[in-house]
């Protein structure tokens, strides 16, 4: 999500499914023709499934999001022509996007061994300036809801277990993720790189992890937050359905919450699935953790900079913060930020097989997801619950002092701390 973007609030109004008495055929067809936007349609009332099934017909569903729900497109005449219905509520469906500090240092467009193969965000999570290539991971799914990712890419292709599109006008299309933006890949390669079939590309934390490459975002970074949602629902299903232990990471959000994003968040937190999620680039600020981040059922996850202050990393001044009221208690609630890891000037893979060295919140959520499925893969009888306990234990092990509004313990800017593989 471009900094720049903004994201509209969803709009709750009553709905009708009648149509004007006299209403002529060409005005209908007219306002078939005309601009369409994405709207979230729930049915209340006796006749919930049959008012739902014929709205789904008339409107082509493209999402079922809980029993009652659906996502379509429709234009402003149909829109207000289902207004005076007391048994429907439409929601206009929130953007999301991508939220990188893009510097474009060092990028690359096709593979050359990198001469870096373990990035300093590696190194600082392994707590190991000499390591050269990375391990563990084996056995758990990482699912990176992004822009798609580069899959035929050196350093990941050895990675790839699902690759598919939430984004086309046909939902779901297996078999594509291309990522023309190139935040996914970036996000994947330091989620799981591998090195390549002959060890010479970079690394990232967790290689034998396998990778679901989730398209939720358009080639220009942003997309839809029914999207998101239906991606969130298939990761937890396809978890349940394979019985694996299963990572989302989502390097996306907004200012806003969407309650499409926070249902799905908490149904595949109810089905054993881990979910961490930038925090959001809008700090110093106190209290501007974006969503999915600032959900109980995420894990938020600041940027640190690979230079230090009062003794350790420094929380990088881009980093979102999170509320007042969460300083201090190793609790998580809503706004609050969890744990930090590296995200400033972060090296990974780029479309096309190069590299890039991009910024953000969004460098840092990767870096969690990976340790994550280390950890899991070492202790797969641990539930995602106690998993996330762990990670928390490894970060108060790691305090962080350094950056604005970072402090002794559970802070604002840092969280419980530096989560790390030792």
């Amino acid at each position: 999500m471009k900094k720049s973007r903004s994201v509209m609030m969803s709009l709750l109004l009553a709905a009708s499914l009648a149509v004007p008495a006299g209403a002529s055929a060409a005005p209908d067809q007219q306002s078939n023709n005309a601009e369409k936007f994405r709207v979230y349609v729930e049915v209340s009332g006796e006749s919930a499934q049959k008012t739902k099934a014929s709205l789904q017909k008339k409107y082509d569903s493209r999402w079922e999001l809980g029993a009652n729900g659906f996502s379509t497109d429709m234009n402003e005449a149909q829109f207000k022509a289902l207004q005076n219905n007391k048994n429907l509520k439409l929601t206009k469906v929130d953007e999301v996007s991508v939220d990188t500090l893009r510097s474009n240092k060092n990028v690359t467009t096709a593979f050359a061994a990198p001469a870096d193969q373990t990035p300093w965000g590696i190194e600082a999570i392994y707590n190991d300036a000499n390591v050269s290539a990375t391990s563990g991971g084996s056995g758990i799914n990482v699912a990176v809801l992004d822009t798609g990712v580069f899959t035929g890419h050196h350093d990941l292709q050895g990675t790839v277990e699902q690759c598919k599109d939430f984004t086309q006008a046909t939902p779901l299309v297996n078999g594509s993720c291309n990522d023309v933006d190139g935040h996914g890949t970036h996000v994947a390669g330091s989620v799981l790189a591998d090195g390549g079939s002959d060890g010479s590309g970079v690394y990232g934390v967790a290689p034998d992890a396998d990778l679901w490459a989730y398209k939720v975002l358009g080639d220009d970074g942003s997309g839809y937050s029914d999207d998101i949602a239906a991606a969130i629902r298939h990761t937890a299903d396809q978890a349940v359905a394979t019985g694996s232990n299963t990572v989302i990471n989502m390097s996306l959000g907004s200012s806003a919450n969407s309650p499409l994003i926070e249902d799905a968040v908490n149904y595949a937190y109810d089905k054993g699935v881990l979910v961490v999620a930038a925090a959001g680039n809008s700090g110093f600020r106190v209290g501007s953790i974006g969503y999915p981040g600032a959900l109980e059922n995420a894990i938020a996850v600041a940027a640190l900079e690979n230079r230090f202050e009062n003794g350790t990393y420094r929380v990088a001044d881009f980093s979102s913060r999170g509320v007042r009221k969460g300083d201090g208690d190793y609790l998580i609630q809503e706004g609050d930020v969890e744990i930090s890891a590296p995200g400033a000037a972060v090296f990974s893979t780029w479309p096309n097989g190069g590299y890039n060295t991009i910024s953000g919140t969004s460098m840092a959520s990767p870096h969690v997801a990976g340790l994550a499925a280390k950890v899991w893969a070492e202790n797969p009888g641990f539930s995602h619950v106690q998993l996330r306990t762990e990670l928390q234990n490894r970060a108060k092990a790691n305090d962080i002092l350094g950056g604005r509004s970072a402090a002794v313990g559970d802070d604002l800017a840092s969280g419980f701390g530096f989560a790390k593989v030792n």
